[in-house]
């Protein structure tokens, strides 16, 4: 893998590593309700709305870092069939698809999150959170990163179409 490679590949995985406090930060919240709800008898919109937003921050930034550790589902009826020159070939063609979805989805993403921010979108649930786009723009910052592992990817990919001897770790 070259250095740029490497580099996006870290990205994400650091990344990656702070999006799995959220789930501990999910655990907390999920807990601290529960607990709250049928020992005390209280509970908040608030922090209800904070656990799906936690969860939902925590997949969009975990799908790049899923992809970085070889946790994606793949068919392999005919790609373990290949030569590697063709599952190298097979994984750029991939990759490069991947890459154009990710941008496409960041780049209309943005307008979605430009439009809840315009009007200050909040809950509409009284005690609800305000600022909602800024869960909003976790989208166009998730699908970037998946574009930046979808580079890491392309170039691991590239370097074993020119050189099938290398293997998909290195």
């Amino acid at each position: 893998m070259n250095i740029s490679a490497h580099g996006a590949s870290s990205l994400v995985r650091h990344i990656g590593n702070l999006s799995a406090w959220l789930g501990l930060a999910l655990v907390a919240v999920v807990s601290f309700n529960v607990l709250g709800r049928y020992l005390a008898g209280i509970g908040s919109v608030a922090l209800q709305e904070t656990e799906w937003h936690l969860m939902a921050a925590a997949a969009l930034m975990g799908m790049s870092y899923g992809l970085n550790q070889g946790g994606e589902v793949r068919v392999d009826i005919f790609y373990e069939k290949l030569p590697p020159r063709g599952q190298a070939l097979v994984d750029v063609v991939s990759t490069l698809l991947l890459f154009g979805v990710a941008m496409v989805i960041g780049w209309l993403s943005l307008a979605y999150v430009q439009s809840s921010y315009s009007i200050n979108e909040g809950s509409p649930d009284p005690g609800g959170l305000p600022n909602r786009y800024l869960l909003k723009a976790v989208l166009p910052v998730a699908f970037a990163l998946l574009a930046v592992q979808a580079v890491a990817m392309l170039g691991a990919a590239l370097t074993r179409l020119v050189d099938p001897s290398r293997s998909p770790t290195e």
